[in-house]
């Protein structure tokens, strides 16, 4: 008797134990941390619109801002997105700071238009609809910009991209500053979305909601929101999205 009474208690432990760590194993995955790590990408929130894309062969700045200072202990990029001529998207002082001569650099005309020639000798110029290729990476530029009267002399259509990324069958929308657009809520198949919600720059948490809920992004990051008034609620962008779509999973990094 007293032999199966320790070998319950053992077995009891063990089931404690191994609770324990699947509920530490969600925790990490929940991504309430810096990095989000999957699979095939790897996910590093720099600041507000910035961020890094990196899998084994590539390394995606997008909008660089904060000097070389903000991406100390990151690799060296293999491309770099430029979405936007405003300075939360299009920093120069970073550009030569990152040291890109040889680095492919990927932006709207008028973005390029800006950029000094010594920063790279690779500057890709990528309008609204087209299509380019880098290694691994297929890359297509998506119209963004306001709708709202008051906000359309914030980004006029036409002026910046939004992005969307095919890694290796992997869909990753980058959204820029937009609000929620017919070509935003017409994707199809997105693994991962980054979706911008500032006012009175960009569009409401609720409009933000309302679009994701119509494309339906297997993963959505809340990022760029933090406006003139403070940070957007992101938590209330997760709980609208999560009460109405729970196939849609809302993964809360650390911008700010």
């Amino acid at each position: 008797m007293k032999l199966i009474k320790s070998a319950l208690l053992v077995v009891f432990i063990a089931s404690l134990f191994c609770c324990k760590n699947e509920k530490e194993h969600k925790d990490l995955t929940k991504a309430e941390d810096t990095t989000l790590i999957d699979e095939t990408v790897k996910v590093i929130p720099i600041k507000h619109g910035t961020l890094v894309l990196e899998t084994a062969n590539e390394v995606v700045y997008v909008d660089p801002t904060g000097g070389s200072e903000a991406f100390k202990g990151q690799k060296k990029p293999t491309l770099v997105l430029i979405t936007d001529i405003h300075g939360d998207h299009l920093n120069i002082k970073t550009l030569e700071a990152l040291n890109l001569s040889d680095v492919t650099i990927v932006a709207p005309k008028a973005v390029t238009d800006k950029i000094p020639s010594a920063v790279s000798s690779k500057i890709q110029t990528l309008n609204n609809g087209e299509n380019y290729n880098h290694n691994t990476i297929d890359i297509k530029a998506i119209p963004m910009y306001n709708l709202r009267e008051e906000a359309l002399k914030y980004h006029t259509k036409g002026r910046g991209n939004g992005y969307v990324l095919d890694i290796k069958g992997e869909h990753i929308y980058i959204s820029g500053d937009t609000e929620d657009i017919p070509e935003m809520r017409n994707l199809q198949n997105i693994d991962k979305a980054f979706i911008c919600m500032n006012l009175p720059y960009t569009m409401t948490v609720e409009s933000a909601a309302d679009a994701v809920l119509e494309f339906k992004p297997k993963v959505v990051h809340p990022y760029h929101y933090r406006g003139s008034d403070g940070m957007s609620d992101v938590d209330l962008f997760e709980k609208i999205v999560t009460e109405n779509n729970k196939s849609i999973e809302v993964m809360l990094l650390k911008w700010y």
